[in-house]
C-alpha cells in the first residue's frame, strides 16, 4: 500500500487532534507498594490502575511492569518485557482494555456471579 501525501496529512491531522483531546504521559512507573500502574499526564492528573484488570497486562508480574516507557507522542505506553502497548485515548475511553476486550470481561464477571448464587 503506497502512502500518498494526502493520506500522510490526514493521519498527522488526526493525531494532533488527539494530542488535543487527551493529555499526554510525562511520567510512567510501577508502585509496589500498591501494585499499580502509576501514570502521570501532563494535565497533572494521575492515573493508577492495577494490572490485572487491564488487556496485555492480566499476566504480568511486578518485574515486567517495571520498564514502560512512553512513546514519543506521549499518547501510549509500552512494556518491552511483555511486548505489549497500552494507547492512552483508548484506555481512558474504554477503562484500561478495548471495548471489545472490556465487554467480555463484564460477561465473565456477570457468569461469576451468577455461578456463586445458585
Amino acid at each position: 500500500m503506497d502512502i500518498t501525501n494526502e493520506t500522510f496529512e490526514a493521519a498527522n491531522q488526526r493525531a494532533a487532534t488527539k494530542k488535543v483531546t487527551f493529555p499526554a504521559a510525562v511520567a510512567v512507573r510501577y508502585d509496589c507498594r500498591v501494585a499499580r500502574v502509576v501514570i502521570s499526564l501532563a494535565s497533572g492528573f494521575e492515573l493508577a490502575f492495577s494490572s490485572k484488570n487491564t488487556q496485555g497486562l492480566k499476566n504480568a508480574q511486578a518485574a515486567d511492569l517495571m520498564e514502560a516507557e512512553i512513546s514519543p507522542s506521549g499518547l501510549g505506553i509500552y512494556f518491552p518485557r511483555l511486548d505489549a502497548d497500552i494507547y492512552l485515548p483508548a484506555l481512558l475511553e474504554g477503562f484500561l482494555g478495548s471495548k471489545r476486550w472490556m465487554t467480555s470481561e463484564m460477561g465473565k464477571s456477570v457468569a461469576k456471579q451468577r455461578r456463586k448464587r445458585k
